[in-house]
């Protein structure tokens, strides 16, 4: 049982894994031993948080554009030059676009789309060679993809865009499970409130509304997103497929 959660020695990848929920991922994994790499669009800002990283542990920066096909091809091509098998993937890059409905913009549409459907369809399609080379009996190579709560509810602010790609990665999510099971899980965890950059301005405007609507009366901590992650990740939840789960003090539940 004293293994039950180990994720000591796999291979990681954390996409937007440079600030934010991957960040918080990313530590996580490298604090327990995962050998990790993030990525992200800024090279030398992916590099940064990457060396930072490797003081506690392994971590590697890929940089990379995740916004086309043509990028995530190119990311799972540099992994798939350095690693034989990739044990995790955790798709959490993303993008937001706040803006009055009669103001809505088509192409806040194409942006956020592409970054939170397209790029988590792609990756996990041209990375599934390597994900297959990990699978072992009874401990599959696992896919998380970050949703969120407002692909479970109707959100305050009009991010439309954001909330309807939020909902398409939680289904997106059960499809990838039924196809790809018994080698591979695919889960999805729907955060509700982290400090992060995406989250910055809701925060300053509105953190005490947020934290009086949350049932455990708090904003989350980077611990609560690195635990479940590393529970999906771990022997722990080897049986866990399909599911979305949120980690959001229970605001999802009102």
């Amino acid at each position: 049982m004293q293994d039950l959660f180990s994720v000591a020695g796999k291979t990681a990848l954390v996409t937007g894994g440079s600030r934010g929920i991957g960040l918080m991922i990313a530590r996580g994994f490298v604090e327990a031993g995962a050998r990790v790499y993030i990525s992200s669009r800024k090279a030398e800002v992916c590099d940064r948080v990457a060396a930072e990283l490797a003081g506690a542990g392994t971590c590697m920066s890929l940089p990379a554009d995740l916004s086309t096909e043509a990028g995530a091809r190119a990311l799972a091509d540099a992994l798939a030059a350095r690693e034989e098998k990739l044990d995790v993937l955790v798709n959490n890059a993303g993008a937001n676009w706040g803006a009055p409905l009669a103001e809505y913009p088509d192409s806040a549409w194409d942006k956020v789309l592409a970054l939170n459907v397209k790029s988590v369809f792609h990756l996990s399609r041209f990375l599934l060679p390597l994900l297959e080379q990990a699978a072992r009996p009874g401990d599959p190579a696992r896919i998380i993809n970050i949703g969120s709560i407002d692909g479970l509810h109707v959100p305050v602010l009009e991010t439309y865009a954001y909330s309807a790609s939020k909902a398409a990665v939680h289904h997106l999510t059960r499809v990838l499970a039924r196809r790809l099971a018994p080698r591979i899980t695919v889960n999805a965890v729907a955060p509700g409130p982290f400090e992060s950059k995406m989250m910055a301005e809701t925060l300053q405007r509105f953190r005490d509304a947020i934290v009086g609507s949350c049932p455990l009366g708090r904003i989350g901590e980077p611990e609560d997103m690195a635990g479940v992650a590393i529970y999906l990740a771990s022997r722990a939840g080897a049986y866990v497929t399909g599911a979305v789960i949120p980690v959001d003090g229970g605001i999802s539940t009102g």
